[in-house]
């Protein structure tokens, strides 16, 4: 078997395992997707189905950076391909409808920084405000420019896109982002939101480390059990 075969092979799997991983922890539905960036000009797209139904031998689609969606391919992708077009330092994309994250998107809010892990979001989320399917290249251009240099961009009721140096910490971030969400919408629920302690910028680029495997041992959680499962970094 050739080098790019090999790799091409690890990609596939990649997507799958990491599409299945979003499905799993419940972080969208029937609705999402993700992706994985091949090269400067092109990336790979999981199947159009639910995430956490994605089996082995379902194959993403390979869509140019530049240029009309592939046939099959889902209308959002068109959020990817500007996010890989706009932003080279990407590596991993992932459409996702965390629950939490909705429920504040509701009310025009994105999670604070309140505990550790919401720190890796210390320079805070920008919201889209327009629950609208993004369909056009023109509205998917407006979603990241909102997005910036953010890594996550949340959109009014209607979940959430979060961008990574690689598609294994994308899925990362999305259960750090959900995970926010929770611990702001429960402070909120308890009457206590007047006194959560919100983590300042400068505390929180401290906090938010990567010693210590902190986001290998998140992907090791998020796919243990997987039949394809994969280490960060693994062929």
């Amino acid at each position: 078997m050739s080098t790019t075969s090999t790799l091409w092979d690890a990609q596939q799997r990649l997507l799958r395992v990491a599409a299945r991983a979003i499905g799993r922890a419940h972080l969208a539905h029937a609705y999402g997707h993700c992706s994985v960036r091949l090269s400067p000009s092109e990336f790979l797209v999981c199947a159009a189905k639910p995430m956490g139904l994605i089996g082995e031998s379902d194959i993403g689609t390979v869509v140019n950076v530049n240029g009309a969606l592939p046939e099959g391919v889902l209308g959002e992708v068109r959020i990817h391909q500007e996010i890989y077009r706009q932003h080279p330092h990407i590596g991993g994309v992932v459409r996702s409808m965390p629950p939490a994250v909705m429920a504040l998107s509701a009310a025009r809010l994105t999670p604070r920084c309140l505990h550790g892990i919401g720190t890796y979001f210390s320079a805070g989320v920008p919201l889209w405000d327009d629950p609208q399917l993004v369909r056009t290249p023109e509205q998917a251009a407006a979603v990241v420019e909102t997005l910036g240099t953010a890594s996550a961009v949340v959109m009014r009721g209607n979940g959430a896109v979060i961008a990574g140096a690689s598609l294994e910490d994308a899925v990362v971030l999305t259960w750090y982002l959900e995970d926010a969400a929770r611990m702001d919408l429960a402070l909120r629920g308890a009457g206590l939101s007047d006194h959560a302690a919100v983590i300042s910028q400068e505390d929180a680029e401290l906090r938010a480390t990567r010693v210590g495997r902190i986001f290998e041992r998140m992907w090791e959680y998020l796919t243990a059990g997987d039949s394809e499962g994969t280490a960060i970094g693994s062929p």
